[in-house]
């Protein structure tokens, strides 16, 4: 069974390429929100940030035992969430990071209906590569995938092929 972990900067496209490569490699979709609500990870809420507070040793307890029980019902699992880099990389067998161009980034956090101040601190983000460059320093074997054009699904699944 493979892991798959899709990680990057809300708007990136993390979701959309989740979900398509998932129906791609028949993998099951799990979006760490969901498990966040089920096992109430949610440490409180953060007013400035409009975002939960969540803790990340809670959240790879739970989605380690979503992989576990997976593992024995499925061809493997995709899990889609800006904190999935956060997971040990025994757990994963490849870490796909989302990018995108920083216009088009802007535009769609503008759609998603953020304020100017979450539009900055995620766009700082995007420019720090702070998802990549977190996946990195945990030792994830990362493919970057960005997704400003589109997404080649096709080409995608024959690259992750190559890790798993």
């Amino acid at each position: 069974m493979g892991v798959i972990i899709v990680t990057g900067i809300p708007g990136t496209g993390k979701t959309t390429l989740a979900k398509k490569l998932s129906k791609k490699l028949d993998f099951h979709y799990l979006d760490a929100n969901e498990i966040i609500k089920e096992y109430d990870i949610s440490e409180g809420y953060d007013k400035k940030r409009d975002t939960n507070i969540i803790d990340t040793k809670k959240l790879n307890l739970a989605l380690i035992k979503e992989i576990n029980h997976h593992k024995k019902i499925e061809n493997g699992i995709i899990i889609d969430s800006h904190l999935s880099h956060y997971l040990p990389k025994r757990h994963v067998d490849v870490c796909i990071v989302t990018k995108c161009d920083l216009k088009e980034l802007e535009n769609r956090l503008r759609n998603k209906k953020y304020s100017k101040s979450k539009i900055r601190e995620n766009m700082d983000a995007e420019i720090f590569d702070i998802c990549l460059s977190e996946a990195k320093e945990r030792g994830h074997k990362v493919l970057v995938v960005d997704t400003t054009k589109g997404i080649n699904i096709d080409n995608i699944s024959r690259k992750v092929g190559g890790f798993l």
